[in-house]
């Protein structure tokens, strides 16, 4: 309608140039619809080849994909392996490094135990050669007693021969009786002198050249034996050494007793005992200066520097311990322990690295009693942690009356173990828990820290924290720790647990390291006018004091004292409860 109307009201010409530019612009459209459609039909075809092209690289993706999946999966498989083999090597590396480490312990004791045999060799030497030198002078005086005894015989023919004969000419009988009473005395002392000289002196074996026989025993008390051991018999009794190493209970001297107090010693006797007591070294001085018994008993610590040569602290007070235990006649059961035990004790307590130390000090169960803190610094312990291991196993001692089978290496029969049990582990019995709770891999690590029983249970400080710290287990390991920490409070029980955190709770409290060192201590200027005043024993800085609390020590039950704190929780309440009970009556005696 519109188009019609516009063509009534236009012009031809207007028409007509109207007409031409719509044809125009249809021709127009046309051809570029067409080359549109072409276009985009070679852009269709592109991008067939192109989807085409894709496709084969997806396939040929999905190939290698699935190759490599494959091949993750094998080597999965070799991972897997590998982790078990890794983990069969590692716990075959541990159980080598504990046969290593017990080898290492086995050959440590039997150094020091060559050691002692080639010093008590060397003195055996010594022996030997002055026992030759008595074998010489005994041959001498065996050929004189031979010679008299043939006078004796010629001197009895003659007598015999005398007495057949008529007794005209008595003049010469009496010569002859004369004589002959005159030489059997002679030849009395001589025979007495022998067999003394044979039963006090150890003989080598040896084949003599003498035309009779001598009958060996390997007895070293014949004197009370033999009652006519005053005459000389041919074909008698004769003491040797024989195959004794060391020294016999029977072959001490009568004055080794206590029956015959030390101030009457002689000087064989006082050198004898220095050499069975570990000090050997100083036998030679002391025969130059000792006298008897008396001579070491009124010495003092300076005279025995002096006058023996003895340098080191230790064996001083060693010596003044055995001298002061001679004057108060109170026997100790911590005197019996040796210092070859003292090696052993140091291993059960986890600190062979100080064995050595330990055997050059002659440190033995008595010197274990009365130890300071200077003294462990002077045997070069200075770790706090290992101060305080020596003084939880002196504890230990203490309880156990200086048993020496008091503490545990294996492990036994029971489940779950009390704490009075596991005060008594060893720190082997520790590393065996240790297997037990599955952390099997850090167990070796506590060789050498000086862990055992006693400090675990003893020492409000050591927890759990500070046995990680010394098994190596990293920080970030949470679970392993908290693994731990959750054994170690089954081990030592619900009350010594509430202990020891009330006591890291509490105000001004250092944690126990690992790295913390003992310094000597100091005195200061205004301590100098104490120091006479002072007694020796109190001024005495003992690792472990001996009046500690609820012990039984030497047999002799003794109370607690403030001297103790710090060693057990439970220990400090009593010594506070009985303070607060003396506090009390003092006031309660004043008020009446």
């Amino acid at each position: 309608k519109g188009l019609m109307v516009f063509l009534n009201y236009c012009k031809p010409l207007e028409l007509l140039t109207f007409i031409l530019k719509v044809n125009l612009q249809s021709n127009g459209n046309s051809e570029s619809y067409q080359e549109r459609l072409s276009r985009l039909e070679g852009d269709k075809e592109s991008l067939i080849l192109q989807v085409s092209v894709l496709t084969d690289q997806v396939e040929a993706q999905g190939v290698k994909i699935s190759d490599l999946e494959s091949s993750l999966v094998e080597h999965q498989h070799k991972l897997n392996s590998t982790e078990e083999m890794l983990q069969q090597e590692l716990l075959h590396r541990t159980s080598l490094e504990n046969q290593k480490l017990s080898l290492m312990g086995e050959v440590s004791y039997l150094k020091l135990k060559l050691a002692d045999m080639e010093g008590k060799q060397g003195h055996g030497a010594e022996r030997q050669h002055k026992a030759e030198g008595l074998l010489k002078e005994l041959r001498i005086l065996k050929d004189k007693v031979e010679h008299l005894e043939d006078q004796k015989l010629q001197y009895e023919k003659k007598l015999k021969a005398t007495k057949v004969k008529e007794s005209s000419n008595f003049h010469g009988v009496w010569t002859l009786k004369y004589t002959t009473s005159a030489q059997i005395p002679l030849l009395t002392v001589h025979s007495t002198f022998l067999n003394a000289v044979q039963c006090d002196v150890p003989q080598p074996q040896k084949v003599y050249p003498c035309p009779y026989r001598l009958r060996r025993t390997q007895s070293g008390g014949l004197q009370a034996a033999d009652p006519d051991a005053g005459q000389f018999k041919r074909g008698g009794l004769r003491a040797t050494a024989g195959p004794r190493l060391t020294r016999t209970p029977e072959s001490y001297d009568s004055a080794r007793d206590m029956n015959i107090p030390f101030s009457q010693w002689t000087k064989e006797q006082v050198c004898g005992w220095l050499e069975d007591y570990g000090l050997g070294q100083y036998v030679s001085l002391s025969r130059q200066w000792v006298e008897n018994g008396q001579t070491l008993l009124s010495a003092t610590p300076q005279d025995f520097e002096k006058e023996m040569g003895m340098k080191n602290p230790l064996h001083r007070k060693k010596l003044q311990l055995a001298l002061r235990a001679f004057t108060t006649k109170v026997i100790e059961k911590s005197s019996e322990l040796d210092h070859i035990w003292v090696t052993r004790w140091l291993d059960d307590i986890g600190l062979p690295q100080y064995k050595d130390q330990f055997h050059e000090a002659r440190v033995d169960g008595r010197m274990i009693q009365y130890l300071t803190v200077n003294d462990l610094l002077t045997l070069k312990v200075t770790s706090q942690l290992h101060h305080l291991s020596i003084k939880c196993a002196i504890h230990v001692l203490h309880a156990n009356k200086f048993n020496p089978h008091c503490l545990r290496r294996r492990p036994g029969e029971e489940k779950q173990p009390t704490p009075s049990e596991v005060v008594q582990w060893s720190n082997h019995r520790v590393m065996e828990w240790l297997r037990a709770v599955d952390l099997a891999e850090y167990a070796p690590n506590l060789r050498g820290s000086g862990v055992h029983g006693g400090l675990i249970i003893l020492e409000p400080r050591f927890s759990s924290e500070t046995l990680a710290l010394l098994l190596n287990i990293p920080p970030q390991k949470t679970l392993l720790r908290r693994h731990l920490a959750t054994a170690f409070s089954a081990l030592v029980g619900p009350q010594a647990t509430q202990e020891k955190r009330e006591y890291g709770n509490a105000t001004g409290h250092v944690p126990l390291t690992t790295t913390a060192k003992v310094k000597p201590k100091k005195l200061g200027f205004t301590q100098f006018s104490h120091l006479r005043k002072r007694k020796p024993d109190e001024s005495a800085d003992y690792i472990c004091p001996i009046d500690s609390g609820a012990l039984t020590m030497n047999g002799v039950s003794r109370l607690p004292s403030a001297a103790l704190r710090g060693l057990s929780p439970s220990l400090d309440r009593q010594a506070e409860r009985r303070e607060q009970i003396g506090i009390k009556a003092e006031a309660n005696g004043l008020k009446q």
